[in-house]
């Protein structure tokens, strides 16, 4: 019941939702930002693409799964 923040070497949308499905019910992103300032968004793009293309409808579903 604890919220937990995933961070530390979050550069792309896969990084995050390992965060994600590790248990992290939000993500942090620091470097990736400096390495390029749209990565947040693109990590947010991508999210959204991985749970419509597996038909998830609510991340928090994924938060703590074994989805892959």
């Amino acid at each position: 019941k604890i919220p937990i923040i995933g961070m530390g070497g979050i550069m792309n949308w896969r990084d995050a939702l390992q965060f994600i499905i590790a248990g992290a019910s939000t993500v942090s992103v620091g470097t990736g930002n400096f390495v390029d300032p749209k990565c947040s968004l693109k990590i947010i793009e991508g999210i959204r693409e991985y749970m419509a293309e597996n038909n998830i409808k609510d991340i928090k579903k994924l938060i703590g799964s074994l989805e892959v």
